[in-house]
């Protein structure tokens, strides 16, 4: 038996996965594999004469099996509601989650169908108006389930104080942006304190709402996928996250303030035909912003040896503190 030196991040072999799926799936020798995206996970683009899927292969050290397994759950009920979703795939003995005995351990892996149609960043009103009707649908029903298996919760425990206490270390030489980030969270929580959210809707939400994640078809059609981060939590997480695209695009001078907020108006408009808000879940989106950054740094910050370490260096970092910044000035009264 060959010894192998223990690794913490293996990139698995597209030819070797190209032949383990044709016969786990029973799919046409014609198959083609490749790797489309090394990340925090995997994603490899399947390819038969007629049909294309989305292989993911998880990191245990980023999702365990449980978690997967409530992703999977979470998608195969949101297909049965009507929920447009990049669905996974049963094998030929009807399992939907993979296990690959790889160099670092066992690897977890989901055949996913392949979400038709393109990403669309400038979006029209016709665009925008199926997005919030269509988002709208799926917390209609992510609002009414409970899953067997955990997700993680999006809250101001794992949103703001596990990410300051983790990210103390890191910020050893950035004593003010550290300070800034320290003080900003305690501001945040004491804004809600003036908001209702008893009265917020609750459930799971996908809290990665970018449009890199989902596509339009020709006809408009809209494919959600990539629920890595879907967990419980307030919906407006999901609006939130949606209101960072055209931050960014502000940002990058790609599009104006005021067409950033007719657009952005169009799509909440569109949504609440579908499912009202109250007055302070619409005051409270700017403010759940700040969170989804910090987040985002710790998450950083927590898979900096495997992927990570372009992203979070001292120039990084202070770009990201300063984003926040400027996150606050655009949208927060404190």
């Amino acid at each position: 038996m060959q010894n192998f030196f223990p690794a913490q991040y293996s990139t698995l072999s597209a030819t070797a996965l190209k032949d383990y799926l044709i016969t786990t799936y029973r799919l046409d020798h014609s198959t083609t594999c490749r790797l489309l995206i090394r990340n925090v996970s995997d994603t490899y683009i399947v390819e038969t004469l007629d049909r294309k899927y989305i292989f993911k292969i998880y990191r245990d050290a980023h999702r365990k099996r449980s978690e997967i397994e409530a992703e999977v759950e979470l998608l195969n009920i949101l297909r049965t509601s009507g929920n447009s979703v990049a669905y996974p795939i049963k094998d030929i003995e009807g399992k939907q989650v993979q296990q690959l005995n790889a160099i670092e351990g066992i690897r977890n892996g989901v055949l996913f169908s392949f979400a038709e149609g393109k990403v669309i960043v400038n979006l029209t009103d016709q665009h925008l108006i199926q997005l919030g009707h269509d988002m709208a649908k799926l917390h209609q029903t992510t609002s009414s389930i409970k899953l067997n298996n955990p997700r993680p919760l999006w809250n101001f425990e794992t949103t703001l104080f596990e990410p300051l206490k983790d990210l103390k270390p890191h910020f050893s030489e950035m004593k003010e942006e550290y300070e800034y980030l320290y003080n900003i969270s305690g501001k945040v929580v004491e804004k809600f304190k003036d908001f209702d959210t008893s009265k917020f809707s609750y459930g799971y939400c996908h809290y990665d709402f970018f449009p890199k994640n989902f596509h339009f078809d020709e006809q408009r059609k809209i494919t959600f996928f990539d629920f890595d981060f879907a967990g419980e939590g307030y919906l407006i997480n999901d609006l939130m996250s949606f209101f960072n695209h055209y931050f960014f695009h502000q940002f990058n001078n790609l599009i104006s303030a005021e067409q950033a907020e007719k657009d952005f108006n169009v799509f909440l408009n569109a949504y609440q035909q579908q499912r009202p808000l109250t007055n302070d879940e619409l005051q409270a989106i700017p403010y759940l912003g700040i969170t989804f950054h910090i987040f985002f740094l710790k998450f950083f910050y927590d898979n900096y040896d495997d992927w990570s370490n372009v992203f979070l260096t001292p120039r990084y970092t202070k770009h990201r503190v300063a984003l926040i910044k400027r996150w606050e000035e655009m949208y927060c009264k404190f």
